[in-house]
């Protein structure tokens, strides 16, 4: 037998077989997905809302110039908050549900929320390097 076979041979499984425990699991990924969903309308009005009022800013000045920027960094720090605190509040649940059965925590909930939360520190980014 191969050190392949003995590693699948020894992954613990994909759901853990308590019912009580699954459910909990899946109560998780709805809860991260609201906070997915709730965090990309933040970003991406954050987005919007900058180059909107940079594109008016362009052809009319605007009482207060740097408006633009502090609205768009406001949405995208808020919603890349939201993301990154909703990601860490289901790892959390996961690790202290794996303390009564092992199971995979890799799900793709997960990597979702991991893959939306660098997009919005990047995009953060962007705003401030343009703002600057």
């Amino acid at each position: 037998m191969t050190a392949l076979h003995r590693a699948l041979l020894h992954r613990p499984p994909r759901m853990p077989s308590d019912l009580g425990v699954q459910r909990t699991i899946m109560a998780a990924d709805r809860t991260l997905m609201s906070w997915i969903r709730t965090a990309l309308s933040m970003l991406s009005f954050g987005f919007t809302i900058y180059k909107f009022l940079s594109t008016i800013a362009q052809t009319a000045p605007l009482e207060h110039p740097r408006s633009p920027q502090q609205v768009g960094l406001f949405l995208t720090a808020l919603g890349t908050a939201c993301m990154v605190f909703g990601t860490i509040t289901y790892w959390v649940t996961l690790r202290d549900l794996q303390k009564t059965e092992r199971f995979r925590i890799g799900r793709p909930v997960l990597w979702i929320g991991v893959i939306i939360s660098v997009a919005g520190v990047t995009l953060f980014y962007t705003i401030i390097r343009r703002a600057v």
